[in-house]
């Protein structure tokens, strides 16, 4: 069996390190599996990219630049609304002719047009689509943040400023509806609440919808001397570190407002002897710093792996406030080194984080309870036992072999449908 993985970069954001670390799990269990990208950052042979062309850059920038007219000329939204408008044919590739399975991942920002997948859907080959967010279920929004348009029809799109009606999001959403017309897209979730909101979808009805979690590495992930940890990043010995990590660290939607408040609690509150401090990994975190009533560390943007799993295993634990979330990388991977984690109650973060077993779940959008909820995992909880619940999590739900086997099932059943129709 032959996968090819399809997603718009290979390793920058969430999507890519789930698509990266899917393929690993999959060779490792014996599925030759290959990844098609438009941006390659490694000379890996499994990576295939798009042929370079002009067209790569101009379809990324028309689709902007729609977008921008559609919302008024203003930037505000510009990276929240993907159209699909613009993208490559890669039914044409080597790659594409060669696999068995056509497993696509994120494909925004001018990977794929919408007509482009509709080829790749009349090409006769098995699809499968792994939803790192709900774009594939929605018209034009990756968030939905309340809004359930996309349960009936999307219009009126709140991202499009003083949209009234039928709109560019109705558009999208008849354009995707035609794409998908008589085709069967084996679609997978990462999450329990992502499948839910995916079946809810207008857009999906008969569809298969089903979830996997993603893979991760746990003999890369794991739990080590934190002493050394500490000081191979330069970090101090004796305070308490709090953990914040995200790609770009002031995205609104990663509830960077709550962790301020939340660590003005913790510094106005605390009693303990040993001191609270906050280690801000991800880019512009420099801009944090100000903001924050503890002391922070900067540590910017990083994509060694083994550093980052230095970052983990150097502190004491890991806070996402995120406001909408699928399955966080980020969690997982804190889990896997043995850290707890404290996340609201929102999307995937409840099924990964078992409230006081191996981390904390703050009400959502609750400052106060996020705060609670650090200081009772530093404070007053047995954090060895919330460690290694931690780690038993993530080694019986996310392992490499635990995932590429569910997903091997998924192809079977994809490849035996294809079967069944000629």
């Amino acid at each position: 069996m032959k996968v090819l993985i399809v997603n718009t970069s290979e390793r920058t954001g969430g999507a890519a390190v789930a698509a990266n670390r899917l393929m690993k799990a999959l060779i490792n269990h014996g599925v030759k599996a290959k990844m098609l990208v438009r941006d390659k950052e490694s000379d890996s042979l499994t990576i295939a990219q798009l042929p370079r062309s002009w067209r790569l850059r101009w379809n990324f920038l028309w689709e902007r630049f729609v977008i921008f007219v559609r919302c008024g000329f203003s930037r505000k939204h510009l990276f929240e609304i993907d159209l699909a408008n613009a993208g490559t044919d890669i039914t044409r590739l080597r790659e594409f002719q060669e696999a068995d399975i056509i497993h696509l991942h994120w494909i925004n920002q001018g990977m794929l047009s919408l007509s482009g997948i509709r080829k790749i859907l009349r090409s006769g080959k098995p699809v499968v689509w792994t939803m790192h967010d709900i774009w594939p279920a929605t018209a034009i929004c990756h968030v939905t943040l309340g809004c359930r348009n996309f349960t009936t029809r999307c219009r009126c799109c709140r991202l499009l400023g003083n949209s009234q009606g039928d709109d560019i999001s109705t558009t999208i959403w008849q354009r995707k509806h035609r794409m998908l017309e008589g085709e069967n897209i084996y679609y997978v979730a990462c999450s329990r609440w992502l499948e839910n909101e995916a079946k809810a979808s207008a857009l999906l009805k008969g569809h298969k919808v089903t979830s996997i979690p993603n893979p991760i590495d746990t003999h890369i992930y794991n739990r080590y001397n934190k002493i050394e940890a500490r000081q191979r990043l330069g970090l101090p010995q004796d305070p308490r570190l709090i953990l914040f990590a995200s790609q770009r660290v002031t995205t609104p939607n990663k509830g960077m407002d709550y962790l301020i408040e939340a660590c003005r609690l913790l510094g106005d509150h605390t009693k303990c002897q040993t001191p609270y401090e906050v280690v801000i990994l991800g880019g512009h975190a420099e801009e944090l710093v100000e903001l924050l009533q503890l002391k922070a560390h900067p540590l910017g943007y990083v994509n060694d792996e083994r550093r980052i799993v230095d970052v983990y295993n150097a502190v004491d634990v890991f806070v996402l406030p995120s406001l909408s979330e699928n399955l966080p990388n980020t969690i997982m991977e804190a889990m896997a080194c043995g850290v707890p984690c404290v996340g609201f109650k929102v999307g995937g973060i409840p099924e990964e984080i078992d409230h006081k077993r191996n981390g904390y779940v703050a009400d959502y959008c609750n400052a106060e309870d996020l705060a609670r909820g650090i200081g009772w995992i530093l404070e007053e909880s047995d954090y060895e036992a919330l460690s290694r619940n931690a780690i038993q999590k993530v080694v019986h739900n996310y392992s490499q072999q635990n995932v590429a086997l569910r997903y091997a099932e998924v192809y079977q059943q994809a490849l035996a449908f294809k079967h069944y129709k000629l």
